[in-house]
């Protein structure tokens, strides 16, 4: 399985005070489980980084910078820069962001289907949001 892991994710494993903070475990524990290959962009960390130092500090950082490591980080070029503006500025909406649209345009082109997010423009953008349901065995 193939899962794009988004900021909102990162945000509620790092932060216990975070709504979605004991889902977002239990959903980590599951990838853990299944060895997902889980991928991210250069623009969703810089994105993490800056919430974590903001909210939590830099020992935040440290650590996500550690539970990253392994991780396929895809680097933003300038066409997926280009094209992740063009459908941020297509979209004109205050709640959609410049790294959401990217995130959308490098799951396209990189044929993921599943982020791990709790972030509904995903699902808005015709991406499946990961849940429990896809670990389960029929």
């Amino acid at each position: 399985m193939k899962v794009f892991v988004d900021t909102s994710a990162w945000i509620a494993l790092a932060d216990k005070a975070d709504p979605q903070h004991s889902v977002a475990h239990n959903l980590w524990s599951h990838l853990m489980e299944a060895s997902a290959e889980l991928v991210t962009t250069n623009y969703v960390m810089v994105e993490t980084i800056a919430v974590l130092q903001r909210r939590l500090g830099m020992e935040a950082v440290r650590a996500f910078l550690t539970s990253v490591a392994h991780l396929d980080i895809g680097w933003v070029d300038d066409l997926l820069h280009q094209a992740g503006i063009q459908q941020f500025v297509a979209a004109n909406r205050r709640s959609l962001s410049l790294v959401d649209c990217v995130s959308f345009e490098f799951m396209r082109r990189s044929n993921i289907r599943i982020a791990f997010c709790f972030d509904t423009h995903f699902s808005e953008a015709g991406f499946e949001m990961l849940a429990e349901s896809h670990f389960e065995t029929t």
